[in-house]
This record gives C-alpha cells, sequence and structure tokens, in this order.
C-alpha cells in the first residue's frame, strides 16, 4: 500500500498560552512494499507522524492518504507495533497473537490456522502457552510483530519497537524483521534514533530535525541485502547521514 503524506502539520497545546509546533508542512511518499525509516532526535515528530499515520491522531492540516484513501481513524489495514509491546499479561503468547483476530470475530478453527503460521514465522511454537512475564524482552516484541501481521495489514508502522532491548538482543531483531519483511512483502515506516539501525534496514531514511518536526533530508540507501556494518558503503552513507544530522560519523549513538 502507497502512503501519502502531503502537507501536514500538528501542534500541541500546553497549558492556556503555550504551542508546541510537533509537525511543520511535513511531506513524502512511501512507495508500496518499500521499507522507510523515520530517523532523528527526541522531539523532532518521527512518533508523532506514525500516531497519524495510524489514525491515532488527527493532523492539524494537510493530509495523509493510505491507498489513495484519507485517514480519518485507526483501520486494521494499518498495523501499529509499540516500544513497550502492549501484550496483556493475562494472556498467552497465542492468545496475545490472536487478540486481534478475536475483535474482527475470526472463526476459532481459523484463528488457530493464522496464529500457528505465524507462531511459526516468528518462531514463538514452544513458547505458545507462556505468559509474557516469563518470556524474554526479544520475545515479547516478536509476539508483538506477529499480533499485528495477523490482522494482515497493507502498512506496519514501528515505533522504536527495538529501544529497549539490549545492543545484541536489537541486532538479531533487526535480523529477524528483515527476514519477516522480505517474506510479507508489506510497507514498513520504522521510527528509530538510532543511524546503524536505519541504515541496516531501510530503503530509504528520512531525516527529521526538530523545533518544529520537520523533513530535514532524505537519503536512498542502495546497498544488497543482508548488508555489512563494515562495508566501504555502508561506512560511507553512515558518515553522510551524520553529516546531514550535524554530527560527526565517530559521535555514538547514545549522542543523538
Amino acid at each position: 500500500m502507497e502512503v501519502k503524506i502531503m502537507g501536514v502539520s500538528k501542534s500541541y497545546q500546553l497549558g492556556s498560552d503555550v504551542q508546541v509546533q510537533a509537525l511543520q508542512l511535513v511531506s513524502e511518499t512511501v512507495i508500496h512494499g518499500e521499507f522507510l525509516c523515520l530517523l532523528g532526535p527526541s522531539g523532532c515528530g518521527k512518533s508523532t507522524l506514525l500516531r497519524l499515520i495510524a489514525g491515532i491522531e488527527h493532523t492539524g492540516a494537510g493530509q495523509i492518504l493510505c491507498g489513495g484513501i484519507p485517514v480519518t481513524g485507526p483501520d486494521p489495514s494499518r498495523g501499529f507495533v509499540f516500544q513497550d509491546y502492549g501484550l496483556f499479561p493475562w494472556r498467552t503468547v497465542r492468545q496475545n497473537i490472536q487478540f486481534g483476530l478475536e475483535l474482527k470475530k475470526v472463526p476459532r478453527r481459523e484463528r488457530k490456522e493464522i496464529s500457528d503460521y505465524y507462531l511459526n514465522l516468528m518462531e514463538l511454537s514452544h513458547a505458545e502457552s507462556l505468559y509474557p512475564e516469563q518470556i524474554s524482552g526479544g520475545m515479547k516484541q516478536r509476539v508483538a510483530i506477529a499480533r499485528s501481521l495477523c490482522l494482515q495489514p497493507d502498512v506496519l508502522l514501528m515505533d522504536e519497537p527495538f529501544g529497549a532491548l539490549d545492543a545484541l538482543t536489537r541486532l538479531k531483531m533487526q535480523e529477524e524483521l528483515m527476514r519477516i519483511w522480505q517474506l510479507e512483502k508489506i510497507t514498513v515506516i520504522f521510527v528509530t534514533h538510532d543511524v546503524e539501525e536505519a541504515l541496516y534496514l531501510a530503503d530509504r531514511i528520512v531525516i527529521m530535525a526538530a523545533r518544529p518536526g520537520r523533513v530535514k533530508e532524505v537519503v536512498s540507501v542502495p546497498i544488497a541485502r543482508p548488508r555489512s556494518r563494515t562495508s566501504q558503503d555502508f561506512l560511507h552513507i553512515r558518515a553522510q547521514i551524520y553529516g546531514f544530522m550535524g554530527l560527526d560519523a565517530d559521535h555514538t549513538k547514545a549522542a543523538i
């Protein structure tokens, strides 16, 4: 599904006399099947833009079209994966994955078939009867992704989904996400403040600037997958991105 963002602005009222401009005249087109990363520092409007695309919030100005249809509210065609997983602690792994299917009143047998497929895809079959408190952070995030994919969305929106994971688990989840995206062939819009994560995952990277949130630069990543973080092409584009963000390439990710 194609996503068109056309002149979108969004403000928030803080108190009676303070207004914060979260986004200002943001325009971008995400083509069908593309993996797009929104990259930038905290406060640049990345997550706000994602919520607007999801229909969780409404634009102050401009318009967003998904598949040519204006976004007016949440829709199953747009799946959303949160950083904090959003799992129900009283439901097992399988029950969490099936939650959206239950809301749609999908028959029990079909629910089982669909959840079987995603349990296998996400390598969670061995944990289907466990509860969230009994599994690792990486497994929780795989459950959250499976729950979104169960509804067969045309667009998957991901808001810093690996931000709470340790470094090694985060790298593994990036590899897993690439595998799943290549199998499912859906459009992904992924929010991150990690330059290397964006560069490893994305077809294109939209670099955003803050105060007000706006598109500063768009970088294409013409590197074949799987990508090596130590290749010359990777390091060259990484240096370009740091330059666009006003940082030296030697800065650590924590400095962003």
